[in-house]
């Protein structure tokens, strides 16, 4: 390769070639007249420099090259962008890193002794496929053979002096924390791109990171997410649920502070990991999520005017729609308040208010509530609801409590925000905000509403089917959730999706610091202690509560009694079992 190809021009070859053609005839007459030793002199130093000229050649362009570099490298280089910066918690805590590997490179002409070479690297590795390595040590060129060694095993077998084996550094993707977040951090794949979680959502970033020498911070809290993984992984195994979720959020700010979804994965392993592991149950999957709904339901009415907290319903008997009997689960014949029907997850009570509002006010504030789209996030797995086709009083009364339509956990995590905070509607988010931070939202419902809502939650836990939810002192109010699972175009009774929406503290102004918790159990199995029972009261709502006991000290939320701890509560064994 001539110096040319780096931007610089050669040297005039052909007139150096005349000079010293005529050089040497120059020395042979001078040879021939008896003066050879005077033309030996000039040619010494013709000779001189030349090579003085060739190197300060070399030396200048060895400065430009220094000063100005050129994307001209080795074909051994790795791929431009292939690194990628740290990702951090919202403390700093490490969450992915690039760390220094190194990939092994043969190269058999240079092998003295294939079948000693071919034994070290065998014991060496003793995980390498035997083919792949005949293979290699038969090629014609330099091949790779292993990559992601550590710098341990590389100096081992530097160490081993075996001609042909070579090193070429490589950055390998670390996850230090193993399962610990796997889902919302995602993972990398060998080139350095993102292919899941944040590791995809926020690729951009992530690798430009690098640039700027920053680490990515992400939302969520470690000991949050420490606290939340070990719940809902322990009440998943307890009750051999086939999947669960957990999320935890800050209502006024949509930060994420934990999410977890069962089971899980290793992202250092994800090519050993199953679909089924890997799925984002958070975001990816959608359910009926039964019950829970009859809080936008309600919320809905008491917005709207169309109710009122000192409404009275009917539901003594079966509301028949369309073919379709609504039944509530309790027993009893009763004329029940607003807060009755929502202390007794009364399905009656709930259709009727929906059907009272109306189909185009209800349909209205499912929308604002984020209900009828893809929640809004950075995550790409992100999934879009399964809504009725026809918005007719049949889907109008079964969508109010749950049912005949499916949403993401954090589609129902961001439209809860949106109730709870004081009426804004805020999107979920996996960046920390700034500390003091309240994003501006558009208004889903009245400040008045969004009172009452967190009132009615508080009470529930306190005298309803959200009992064993409650954390002594913390003022936990919250929602139970029980849908039977639609499948071969019916409802299985004995197949549930269980869950439980709570906020913490549910009292205190609108404005001062609030959090969510969700809780879901995807077909779970009653136990002993739970009498056989599998709904959401039984299932979710314990371990909702086991999470905030545990988390609250990290968010900075104190213990205090409030009147309703006071009080004697009530036995809801019943409303627990029936909540549906």
């Amino acid at each position: 390769m001539s110096l040319a190809h780096n931007g610089f021009p050669a040297p005039g070859w052909r007139w150096v070639k005349a000079r010293l053609w005529g050089l040497e005839h120059a020395f042979e007459r001078a040879k021939a007249a008896g003066k050879a030793e005077d033309d030996t002199r000039i040619r010494i130093v013709f000779v001189l420099a030349l090579f003085a000229a060739g190197f300060l050649t070399l030396a200048a362009g060895a400065t430009r090259m220094a000063l100005f570099p050129t994307d001209h490298g080795s074909d051994l280089a790795g791929p431009v962008g292939a690194s990628r910066a740290d990702i951090v918690d919202r403390n700093g805590a490490m969450l992915a890193a690039d760390l220094l590997h190194y990939g092994l490179y043969v190269d058999p002409r240079e092998i003295w002794d294939i079948a000693e070479t071919r034994r070290a690297l065998h014991a060496a590795l003793p995980d390498l496929p035997l083919p792949r390595l005949d293979k290699a040590l038969h090629s014609p060129r330099r091949t790779f053979l292993v990559g992601a060694l550590t710098p341990d095993v590389r100096g081992a077998i530097h160490d081993l002096g075996l001609p042909g084996v070579t090193f070429e550094p490589e950055s390998k993707r670390i996850y230090p924390l193993g399962e610990t977040a796997a889902h919302l951090i995602g993972f990398a794949d060998t080139g350095g791109e993102g292919l899941s979680g944040a590791e995809k959502a926020l690729n951009d970033p992530i690798r430009l990171g690098t640039v700027n020498h920053q680490s990515i911070p992400l939302s969520i809290d470690l000991r949050v997410q420490a606290a939340l993984e070990d719940e809902v992984g322990k009440a998943a195994a307890s009750f051999g649920a086939k999947g669960a979720v957990g999320i935890v959020t800050n209502v006024h700010t949509g930060e994420i502070l934990g999410l977890a979804s069962y089971p899980t994965f290793d992202p250092n392993q994800a090519g050993k990991s199953s679909p089924d592991a890997m799925l984002n149950r958070a975001a990816s999957s959608v359910y009926e999520m039964g019950s829970t709904f009859k809080v936008f339901t309600i919320a809905t009415g008491l917005d709207s005017g169309t109710t009122t907290l000192g409404s009275t319903f009917d539901t003594s008997q079966s509301l028949t729609i369309g073919g379709q009997t609504i039944h509530d689960y309790h027993k009893g014949d009763h004329v029940l308040t607003v807060a009755d029907i929502f202390i007794h997850s009364s399905n009656i009570g709930t259709s009727k208010i929906a059907l009272q509002a109306g189909g185009d006010t209800l349909t209205k504030y499912f929308r604002a509530f984020g209900l009828m789209k893809a929640a809004p996030i950075e995550l790409t797995e992100t999934a879009r609801p399964i809504l009725p086709r026809t918005w007719n009083d049949n889907a109008i009364a079964s969508t109010s409590f749950g049912q005949a339509i499916s949403v993401s956990p954090i589609a129902v995590a961001a439209g809860m925000g949106s109730i709870l905070n004081g009426g804004t509607y805020v999107p979920l988010t996996i960046r920390p905000m700034k500390p003091g931070a309240r994003p501006a939202g558009p208004r889903v419902v009245s400040e008045e509403t969004s009172r009452a809502m967190l009132d009615l939650m508080r009470v529930n836990v306190v005298r309803g089917t959200g009992g064993k939810a409650d954390a002594p002192g913390l003022r936990v109010g919250g929602k139970t959730g029980s849908a039977e699972k639609a499948m071969g175009g019916h409802y299985v009774r004995d197949k549930l999706v269980a869950s439980f929406a709570a906020v913490f503290p549910a009292d205190g102004p609108l404005e001062a610091d609030r959090y969510f918790v969700l809780i879901l159990m995807d077909e779970p199995n009653g136990t002993p202690e739970t009498f056989g029972f599998r709904t959401g009261g039984w299932t979710a709502a314990p371990a909702a509560g086991r999470v905030i006991d545990r988390i609250a000290p990290f968010l900075g939320v104190s213990r205090r009694m409030d009147a309703f701890d006071a009080q004697p509560k009530a036995a809801a064994t019943q409303l627990m079992a029936d909540d549906h």
